[in-house]
């Protein structure tokens, strides 16, 4: 592709007040006001003074920047062109938003919260979103470090990941035909252990994930980081199973050592895994699993029977070994999960590798909104980690009701195929019109997603 006519006879300028470049975040905010985020936000949120004074209109248009792209305070300056004012009302200027942001206690986070939470849970009664989850949901756990620079940002420090930043804590729920949403948050200082508050966490969000619609049976998830009693006790007091990745301690090793090697079963991966010890792909293992008590340091009202999933995967020679000389034994590499999950073995320990998904979450968050945590403030970056959080939700809401495909799709790819979609507005008839360009590719989700949250009324 090349230039039609020569650079000197092209002319541009921004002066044309009809244009919006996210057409696509019409639909998506029609979606939150249905889900109430508006109605939650000025109900829920006491912020005090002029900060948090129509704390509904500024919580809507941080989430709506979010939508459309923005992944910095000043970035929400995008909802401020061409026709936007003749789409949208109350929108605020970056410095105001910011305003509000810094204004928030931990408690007005605690608040937007559980706003976050009842918008998430109305999800799935306005968009095809955790479908099948009456019957059987997956609530998985992860925490991640998010870096930061500079001096002014709170809580900022170095953790066991040596990069100086925050540490939140996310958890999501999703079904087995259902791409997640993320149920809850925490922000944490950056040096705060990975299961510090694990407990109470877990806790909320199966709490969450039962609102959400999670009424059958959850399956939690987590890494070695939550292999502790607090959060096996909250799985079984909300009616939970759990599927824990456990570290390779004497008592794990000889766990396995007691596995007789007849019970060993051949598993092959549909896709090659890669092994970072091995550095090579792996597509095959074995797995096996035996009875373990867990925790039996602790009183024993606290500790926990149930089944310890193994799986090896046999190493190579290494490379000191001399040439052509053959192993005098196998040696394997184990992995080990901890689970009361009343899945046979082969479906359980795929199920739980399964927890994965949660990774690409966060690296979803870390490419959209939470590509920063952009105030000095460590409540205002609490507040920014919720709503960025919610955007998502909104998003894959969103993505369910245009296409299969989209259902699926990652923000990024949403984003630019059916949000940021340039419009000409005009006005007829008391009616907004707006115009998208002929022939784009992805018309047939984006009207699919703006007629099913834009249709009239039915009459009864």
């Amino acid at each position: 592709m090349r230039l039609l006519h020569a650079p000197s006879k092209i002319r541009f300028g921004f002066d044309d007040p009809n244009l919006v470049s996210v057409a696509g975040l019409v639909p998506v905010m029609a979606l939150a006001e249905r889900c109430g985020l508006g109605r939650l936000a000025g109900r829920l949120l006491s912020v005090p003074g002029s900060a948090g004074a129509n704390a509904a209109a500024k919580v809507s248009a941080i989430v709506a920047g979010m939508v459309a792209g923005a992944d910095s305070i000043d970035d929400l300056d995008l909802l401020r062109h061409g026709a936007m004012g003749r789409l949208f009302v109350a929108v605020r200027a970056p410095s105001t938003l910011g305003t509000f942001l810094r204004a928030l206690a931990w408690g007005h986070v605690r608040q937007l919260e559980k706003v976050a939470r009842a918008v998430t849970a109305a999800l799935p009664g306005q968009a095809p979103v955790l479908t099948d989850a009456s019957t059987f949901a997956l609530v998985d756990a992860d925490s991640t470090v998010r870096r930061v620079f500079g001096y002014a940002k709170q809580g900022a420090s170095y953790g066991y990941t040596k990069i100086k930043g925050l540490h939140p804590l996310l958890a999501t729920v999703s079904t087995r035909t259902g791409a997640p949403l993320v149920i809850a948050t925490r922000l944490r200082e950056g040096r705060a252990a990975a299961a510090r508050g694990a407990g109470p966490f877990v806790a909320e969000a199966l709490a969450a994930a039962r609102r959400a619609g999670a009424t059958g049976l959850i399956l939690f998830r987590a890494g070695a980081a939550f292999y502790c009693a607090e959060v096996v006790a909250a799985c079984r007091r909300a009616g939970a199973h759990f599927s824990i990745t456990v570290r390779l301690n004497p008592a794990i090793h000889r766990a396995i050592a007691s596995i007789d090697e007849n019970a060993w079963i051949p598993i092959r991966y549909p896709n090659a895994v890669w092994d970072d010890d091995e550095q090579r792909y792996v597509s095959d293992a074995e797995i096996a699993e035996v009875a373990y008590t867990a925790f039996t340091g602790r009183r024993k009202a606290e500790q926990v029977t149930a089944r310890l999933l193994v799986r090896r995967v046999r190493r190579l020679n290494p490379v000191t070994v001399p040439q052509g000389q053959g192993e005098l034994f196998a040696t394997y590499r184990y992995h080990a999960a901890f689970t009361d999950s009343h899945l046979q073995l082969v479906q359980a320990e795929a199920t739980h590798r399964g927890h994965a998904i949660i990774e690409q979450v966060i690296a979803d968050l870390k490419n959209s909104a939470l590509a920063h945590l952009p105030s000095g403030r460590f409540t205002a970056n609490a507040a920014w980690l919720v709503l960025a959080c919610l955007a998502f939700n909104l998003t894959r809401a969103a993505g369910a009701l245009a296409s299969r495909a989209h259902a699926k799709a990652t923000t990024p790819t949403i984003r630019r195929q059916l949000i940021v979609v340039p419009a000409r507005a005009s006005h007829s008839a008391r009616t907004q019109t707006l115009h998208l360009p002929a022939d784009w590719p992805w018309h047939n989700a984006a009207t699919a997603l703006f007629t099913t949250l834009h249709a009239p009324p039915t009459v009864a």
